[in-house]
């Protein structure tokens, strides 16, 4: 990789700069009275998207100088480096070829493409097999259940899109089990029966600490109900690379699925780990999140910058951490289907781009990534939304909101579209004295009790939102907002000049607790930790006695 230019030496930043030092005081309410075409001007509409960034502190001429920065920066080159299949992820030389997974057509990487198309392939065969109900277990029993074990991207993408899809689930049950506390799977496995379940394992090294203690644990529970061993390759499936562990395990290789070097774990979910939500939803459907996915990429393509979704959110996490003093995003999903979005996003924002040095090793002096968390709307507003509305923090907000409801129950939909509108809106306009003072007077108080409680009502407004909109939530939508996120992750690492697909930072604790592990097993163990850990760890040893 050529080292670029980091981001403040870049000509364009000290425009912006200087622009964001100019609006940080800026009424929002009367940047709309200015421009009666701000509504219209500051959205962009792709692969059945709309997304509305009008409530922004942000002018047409502040965007075009962050659009400037973001040509400075090689985006557009950028861009066509990931698609073309450059090694991306050059600290691990490796290029980052998620797009292929969901492509159509493609003849630029003919090689691979036919192995992505076998797999999908095997993947389609395994799905419409089970929700046939052509797969029988140990004692003859049909597969009634599937347990999908991973962690990281191995779950969260699979589980998110398992979740949020209910209404197109078919008949077979899938669950997910991905945490090192033995209580996950002891919970998930108390209502399934053994001769009705199948497991997949979703580990490329097939050494993933927490999925093989977990795997082990639910091969031995599969034993104890009365199975063979040469007969557990009925109840057992893996995605990964490592067929001679798997072989040694029980699964032989035909029951195994690839993942390749260039598809990042949570990058994944398009790949044969999503096999899980390939079953639940059936091929067809599990295809249209796949269509709606690549709608995106060719969007993210070969749009103009100026009307690249992925891009303008890039630029707007920018604009907050970098000129604004943002640290931190919400994204509040106006649909309880979609409740496991923010986790998905932590894993692809914080593990992407929480980087210290940039992709060629200078340490930065600048954030890279706000902390990125939320919740479902509307159990938030009775939560955390104080803190928004009257907190000290600057918090930028993504809403997410289908226009329409499954449920059948118009009315109460109704009210959630309202409720999120409005916080939208107060977020924006928030609440004066005067105007706090007035409601007060309005709900029987007197003028000196109004006058006193006024500046507890008060919000100071002005805090900025998007809203991104979709007639409904199915399958293309949610492929489609999944790859707007994944592309506008890529895009910020590319303005920070760090490389959003290498995780090295995970590996250091998995490291020290190996040792720790060492030293709560074998009282002989000489490795010395720091005193507060030694003191920990004897305070366990107290409490198994």
């Amino acid at each position: 990789m050529t080292p670029r230019t980091l981001l403040p030496d870049l000509q364009a930043y000290a425009d912006v700069k200087a622009h964001a030092a100019s609006l940080k005081q800026a009424s929002l309410e009367r940047l709309f009275e200015e421009d009666n075409s701000r509504a219209e001007r500051f959205t962009a509409e792709a692969a059945g998207l709309h997304f509305d960034y009008s409530k922004h502190l942000l002018t047409k001429h502040a965007l075009a100088s962050l659009l400037k920065l973001a040509s400075q920066a090689g985006m557009p080159e950028s861009i066509g480096d990931l698609f073309s299949g450059k090694s991306v992820n050059n600290t691990e030389d490796r290029p980052a070829l998620h797009t292929l997974l969901r492509a159509s057509s493609n003849e630029e990487h003919a090689e691979k493409f036919k192995h992505v198309i076998a797999t999908r392939d095997r993947m389609q065969i395994i799905a419409q097999k089970l929700n046939r109900g052509e797969h029988t277990g140990y004692s003859g029993a049909v597969i009634t259940d599937v347990v999908n074990i991973g962690i990281g991207g191995s779950d969260l993408g699979p589980r998110l899109v398992t979740s949020a899809l209910k209404p197109f689930q078919g008949e077979v049950r899938c669950h997910y089990v991905a945490n090192a506390d033995p209580a996950d799977l002891q919970n998930t496995l108390l209502h399934l029966n053994p001769a009705s379940t199948l497991f997949i394992i979703c580990s490329k090294s097939f050494r993933t600490e927490e999925t093989l203690a977990n795997s082990l644990e639910a091969r031995a529970w599969m034993l104890t109900a009365g199975a063979k061993t040469e007969e557990l390759e009925k109840h057992f499936l893996a995605i990964t690379t490592n067929l001679q562990a798997a072989e040694d395990f029980g699964i032989p290789s035909g029951h195994c699925l690839p993942l390749w070097d260039w598809v990042g774990g949570r990058y994944s979910v398009w790949s044969a780990i999503g096999l899980s939500c390939a079953i639940a939803l059936g091929w067809e459907r599990f295809a249209e999140l796949l269509a709606g996915a690549e709608s995106m990429d060719q969007h993210f393509k070969t749009s103009a910058p100026s009307a690249n979704m992925p891009l303008l959110m890039s630029l707007l996490e920018l604009w907050y951490c970098n000129f604004l003093g943002a640290k931190n995003h919400v994204v509040l999903p106006y649909d309880h289907s979609l409740e496991r979005l923010p986790n998905f996003l932590q894993q692809l924002t914080m593990e992407s781009n929480g980087k210290r040095v940039s992709a060629d090793g200078q340490p930065l002096d600048y954030t890279t990534g706000p902390v990125l968390w939320g919740s479902t709307g509307t159990l938030g507003q009775h939560s955390f939304h104080q803190l928004l509305h009257q907190g000290q923090l600057l918090c930028p907000v993504d809403f997410v909101l289908p226009l329409t409801t499954y449920t059948g129950m118009a009315q109460q939909h109704l009210n959630l579209v309202a409720n999120c509108l409005a916080q939208s809106r107060t977020l924006m306009v928030g609440r004066s004295l005067q105007a706090a003072k007035d409601t007060l007077v309005q709900r029987g108080l007197d003028n000196k009790k109004a006058e006193e409680l006024a500046p507890h009502l008060v919000m100071p407004g002005n805090r900025p939102s998007s809203v991104i909109t979709m007639k409904s939530l199915n399958p293309t939508t949610l492929g489609a907002l999944l790859a707007l996120y994944e592309h506008r992750t890529f895009c910020s690492a590319q303005l920070w000049q760090i490389n959003p697909f290498d995780q090295w930072g995970v590996e250091l604790g998995k490291e020290i607790s190996v040792g720790i592990a060492q030293k709560l097993q074998d009282a002989d163990v000489t490795n010395t930790m720091d005193g507060a850990t030694e003191r920990l760890i004897q305070r366990w040893k107290n409490a198994q006695t």
